[in-house]
């Protein structure tokens, strides 16, 4: 008959057999084998870190040899032009009419590019690309070339156009089946001095528009003094581009009768190759004079009413 014996009794110690060595040796294995693996994951950490370290360089490489490339491009494009007795004004600076920007010194014979803060900012995209090609303060039709599916994003408008304090009449809009096409076109408008600027729109991701197809139209833009207006949409891509906006549709102040303010926009300087720092600055545009100004105070947010189904029907019917 077996007998219980007490957990506190000095033969209780005894009872509980000691490990066998093999077992001790595995468990000291195993630690140092969780030892390393804590090791390694650390690394693997530091290198994720370094990897976007390095693409992050990578991408601040390429367009810094892009802007070499560039640089090189127009000095001997300027002594062409010297030995040839004909050359661009390469002193024309677009005047936003404010102090902040006008101190950034943009050529209008450079290529510009802009692109939307957000997908449902791609109308404020479009409208400040539109304005960029007014404060050129050139004379001469406005050149808009995008891609035939564009037509799905939406149609430019005659009269939105008008309040924007652009002449419907100026603005002749080129439409291409692919993005090559509109590229091929936008550098032959570019080259055309007579126009006062070109807007180009490839669609979407636009893979065709790389650094080569964008030192194209920033070398073509000084020789003909005419601004190269770069619309886009998705991530920036390296691009010799003068400057890269961002663009986003912002509160406007209203009027007496709650009638909508003036528009007004959030423009975040994404890049200048000048080097100065990225800003954001919200400004009204002016439709009169053409030009931006600081928002007054007691500005609200712009209230779009929204159409139902039911209503889009009727509407079509």
């Amino acid at each position: 008959m077996s007998r219980a014996i007490p957990l506190d009794s000095p033969s209780a110690a005894i009872a509980v057999p000691p490990l066998p060595p093999l077992a001790l040796m595995a468990r000291v294995a195993l630690a140092r084998d969780l030892t390393a693996d804590v090791a390694l994951a650390r690394d693997l950490t530091a290198d994720v870190a370094l990897a976007r370290d390095l693409t992050a360089g990578v991408a601040l490489a390429r367009d810094l040899t892009a802007d070499v490339a560039l640089a090189r491009d127009l000095t001997s494009n300027a002594a062409l032009a010297r030995a040839g007795g004909r050359s661009a004004d390469s002193s024309a600076r677009l005047g936003f009419g404010v102090a902040r920007l006008d101190g950034l010194g943009l050529p209008v014979a450079a290529l510009h590019e802009t692109l939307p803060q957000a997908p449902g900012d791609a109308p404020a995209a479009a409208a400040f690309v539109l304005m960029l090609a007014l404060l050129g303060r050139r004379p001469g039709p406005i050149v808009w070339l995008r891609e035939d599916r564009a037509r799905r994003d939406g149609r430019l408008h005659g009269l939105g156009l008008a309040e924007l304090g652009c002449d419907p009449d100026r603005l002749l809009l080129v439409e291409a089946p692919d993005t090559l096409g509109v590229l091929r076109a936008g550098h032959d408008a570019v080259n055309c001095a007579a126009i006062a600027a070109a807007i180009i729109e490839p669609h979407g991701e636009a893979r065709a528009f790389d650094l080569t197809a964008s030192r194209r139209l920033a070398m073509a833009a000084a020789r003909s003094g005419v601004p190269a207006l770069l619309l886009r949409s998705g991530d920036a891509r390296p691009s010799a581009a003068f400057s890269r906006w961002r663009i986003a549709a912002a509160p406007s102040r209203p009027l007496a009768a709650a009638a909508p303010g003036p528009a007004t926009f959030a423009l975040t300087l994404d890049r200048h190759r000048g080097g100065v720092p990225g800003f954001t600055l919200q400004l009204e545009w002016d439709r009169d004079s053409n030009s931006f100004r600081p928002p007054l105070p007691g500005a609200a947010p712009a209230m779009v009413p929204l159409r139902t189904r039911d209503q889009d029907r009727r509407r079509v019917a």
